[in-house]
């Protein structure tokens, strides 16, 4: 059976590790080692899979720590998904949250959100301001 650890502190991360995983996968959005530091280092939560040392799963929560929260980032690596991983992944970052309407984007796994007791809301807007990842 396979062993996975679920970490919620970002001490020891590979950060190039987790960017060179994530473009073997096709999850890979473009951002640099530095920026995806940045971007879960910034999180109100964090939540890290890890098997044998390898990460094979991430997800991370951005949040007002009152009333707003967005979980984004939310991704296993193809080899092992359909075992638990993200769903435990999620319970841990909702167990953070109590309180808080919690709101996610999806492309394709509403299924399993669902599961997990999301709604499907009718209405999600996006504009990216000037050009992408380019914010100095």
């Amino acid at each position: 059976m396979l062993h996975v650890t679920y970490k919620t502190d970002l001490d020891h991360v590979d950060w190039q590790e987790m960017k060179t995983t994530l473009q073997q996968d096709n999850f890979d959005n473009g951002r640099s080692c530095e920026q995806l530091k940045t971007s879960f280092e910034n999180s109100y939560a964090t939540c890290i899979a890890y098997a044998q040392n390898q990460i094979i799963g991430t997800a991370r929560v951005l949040s007002d720590g009152v009333c707003n929260a967005y979980i984004v980032d939310v991704w296993t690596y193809t080899p092992f998904r359909r075992q638990g991983i993200a769903t435990t992944m999620i319970e841990t970052l909702l167990s953070s949250l109590p309180g808080q309407h919690v709101y996610l984007f999806t492309d394709d796994a509403v299924n399993f959100y669902k599961k997990l007791g999301f709604v499907e809301q009718p209405v999600g807007l996006s504009k990216i301001i000037g050009t992408w990842l380019v914010n100095q």
